[in-house]
């Protein structure tokens, strides 16, 4: 059995456990809108944008990766780039998430105010100068932000009997332990 699991929502003391059923309200709900004909509107038959990204992989139909991180609109991003650094990258668990990291501010944030940033792209330091130049010469307004500043992805995969994890070194948050 594999799980992945992003809790959230613990920056606010405002999530009450419900009586009888054992589990918090989530602060998520900041993230819909109640005032009516925006993207992120509460109405009937519709799925609201959350950024909750547990996430896991198949691997000849079976649980092979399970990966998340906390990190509220760039969890999609950072959880991609992770994936794909494994996957097309060729890079172990650790090599992946130890890869310089960036994200988007393009689209409106979940979170109040929710700006806007179009065309924004933060990278960490420890990309190549030239990469950097190149986004900006293709109209990407980039910043750059502190070496190992950037994503806090944890994963875990089952591979050829073994199990293997890897932690995020970023702000000392995540930890690989097994038995």
């Amino acid at each position: 059995m594999m799980i992945s699991a992003t809790p959230s929502g613990g920056w606010l003391q405002s999530s009450p456990t419900i009586p009888g059923l054992g589990f918090c309200l989530s602060t998520r709900g900041q993230m819909f809108w109640v005032e009516q004909g925006l993207p992120n509107s509460l109405r009937p038959g519709a799925r609201p944008r959350t950024t909750l990204t547990p996430s896991m992989a198949l691997r000849d139909g079976k649980p092979w990766l399970a990966f998340g991180t906390p990190g509220g609109d760039f969890q999609d991003q950072w959880s991609l780039h992770f994936f794909l650094n494994v996957v097309h990258g060729g890079m172990n668990l650790q090599e992946a998430i130890d890869a310089p990291e960036f994200h988007t501010t393009h689209v409106p944030n979940s979170f109040y105010p929710r700006d806007i940033h179009p065309g924004h792209l933060l990278l960490e330091d420890r990309f190549d100068p030239a990469v950097v130049a190149e986004l900006r010469g293709r109209g990407h307004r980039t910043e750059t932000g502190e070496s190992w500043s950037l994503g806090h992805v944890s994963a875990v995969a089952r591979e050829d009997g073994w199990l293997k994890a890897a932690a995020n070194p970023r702000g000392a948050q995540g930890y690989a332990v097994g038995r």
